[in-house]
């Protein structure tokens, strides 16, 4: 992902979106990009594609990261945004080259993806460049874009995925540039947050697959979720409080007590 300026960028892109998924063995793929610059009908292009996977809700332990060669210069902003120089894509591979086995793991999934538009544009104009004979990504894919969710949920607030993270109180420390697989990591746990509640999950016990293991789950419970248990103080708990609040009150006014 990159600068603020990117995320609310603008595109004529239309994006199919739908609420959070209910059905059973819904695979999701949380993606982001980085690129050259902002403008992919500029002759912009990906450098970056991150991409982590979720099933039922839950972390798997499957991503895909690969760098791109894009065979031209990074913008100076971009490159301070992501930190990646053109001589750090010397030697990778191009998009056409690694392109079916992006779509193989996108392929009948939903993507989930923080303002989606930009991603998307930038994707579909990889593909429409090597003619590829299905260039639009809902082609292989349903898409899902966090940013309008965000906003549906927070209207009037900020929705980057930095406030988002400070709103979800999901750790972005480890992030000192952007970059598109900590990026999609990041995005996983502040979807699954905002979605439900589940902010840190991989495959538990009851789904343990190829050996695997299981992992401690975080739940952050909704409001109407809990169940609140107040309780009284006795009349001596009572009394001693108030002979407290007397002897703090001979020093001045008690601000405990409001304006008596």
């Amino acid at each position: 992902m990159g600068a603020a300026s990117r995320r609310d960028c603008k595109t004529t892109i239309e994006i199919k979106e739908r609420p959070w998924p209910q059905a059973k063995d819904m695979r999701q793929i949380v993606l982001d990009t980085e690129t050259t610059g902002l403008s992919a009908a500029q002759g912009h292009r990906v450098i970056e594609i991150g991409c982590i996977e979720l099933v039922n809700r839950r972390l798997t332990g499957r991503e895909y990261h690969r760098f791109l060669n894009p065979d031209r210069d990074i913008d100076e902003g971009a490159e301070r945004v992501h930190g990646i120089s053109r001589a750090d894509l010397e030697g990778q591979p191009r998009f056409h080259e690694i392109v079916d086995e992006l779509l193989e793991f996108l392929k009948d999934s939903e993507l989930v993806i923080h303002n989606a538009a930009f991603d998307v544009g930038f994707l579909e104009n990889e593909l429409a460049r090597m003619e590829h004979p299905k260039p639009l990504i809902t082609d292989h894919a349903m898409v899902l874009d966090t940013l309008s969710l965000a906003r549906e949920m927070h209207p009037g607030q900020r929705n980057s995925l930095d406030a988002l993270c400070k709103r979800y109180e999901v750790d972005a420390s480890r992030r000192d540039v952007h970059g598109a697989l900590i990026d999609a990591e990041l995005l996983a746990r502040v979807y699954l947050a905002m979605t439900g509640g589940q902010a840190a999950l991989l495959l538990d016990d009851e789904e343990d697959i190829d050996g695997g293991f299981g992992a401690e789950v975080l739940v952050r419970p909704r409001r109407s979720d809990l169940n609140l248990v107040v309780i009284t103080a006795s009349e001596e708990e009572a009394a001693a409080h108030e002979a407290l609040l007397d002897k703090m009150q001979e020093s001045g006014p008690c601000l405990f007590r409001g304006s008596n």
